[in-house]
């Protein structure tokens, strides 16, 4: 469905990603594994059309390099970026309907995403008329995630949803996060969090200096002492 080949990317002489090929198919719940700095945002900004990279992506038949953001989320593509990135001082529900911008014309169906979402985080429909900037930081996760599932994606790029977080804020999140898998959406993950990520995903790609070092099914690097040692510990 999602399919990264030969992805380069720079910024300025700074060799950000070089060779890069990874996919993930209809329903997978794939993991960018990598420190900070290995390229994972990378590869999002690329296939969200914010940085020009060459190579290809292609999303089912569609060539994505080349479109402007906006198109590649009409596609189905859809990023929720690290940090969170909201407008602190408008409200949760302001907030979550920037998500729906390129379906503005459609407000029944709008309607019916944001009751969805609604659903999935009870919390934001209490704290709906509250400015953003002043949930807590799992909160403000919860809003970042919806904001993106208000674009519809059929597939669903999540950078580092747990950085910061409590751990058992942590542990909510991922089940969050496989229960949208679950409902349907493929999901691609980029995480430094690697047992929690591997416990849900189905196969995952470790990334080191823009390029994929190491790629197998969860299990398997799971085992993988190299893996163990690198993001693990123990």
């Amino acid at each position: 469905m999602l399919t990264f080949k030969d992805l380069s990317l720079y910024y300025g002489g700074f060799r950000a990603l070089e060779g890069v090929s990874l996919h993930a198919e209809d329903g997978e719940l794939v993991v960018l594994l990598g420190a900070n700095g290995a390229g994972k945002s990378s590869v999002f900004r690329a296939a969200s059309g914010l940085h020009k990279a060459t190579g290809s992506i292609r999303f089912g038949n569609t060539e994505l390099l080349g479109m402007k953001p906006s198109q590649i989320v009409r596609q189905g593509l859809v990023q929720c970026p690290e940090g969170r990135k909201l407008f602190p001082m408008m409200s949760v529900f302001k907030n979550l309907m920037l998500g729906a911008f390129v379906h503005s014309s459609d407000s029944a169906g709008n309607k019916k995403r944001i009751d969805e979402v609604f659903e999935m985080f009870p919390i934001l429909l209490q704290k709906k008329d509250d400015p953003a900037g002043s949930l807590s930081g799992g909160q403000q996760q919860m809003v970042a995630i919806g904001r993106a599932l208000m674009g519809r994606p059929k597939a669903l790029m999540l950078d580092e949803p747990s950085l910061g977080l409590a751990p058992l804020v942590v542990k909510q999140m991922f089940e969050t996060i496989q229960r949208i898998n679950q409902a349907g959406t493929t999901v691609l993950l980029a995480e430094q969090n690697a047992y929690a990520a591997l416990k849900v995903s189905n196969r995952a790609y470790v990334m080191e200096r823009g390029r994929i070092v190491m790629e197998g099914n969860s299990q398997q690097l799971l085992g993988d002492e190299r893996i163990r040692k690198a993001y693990i510990g123990g």
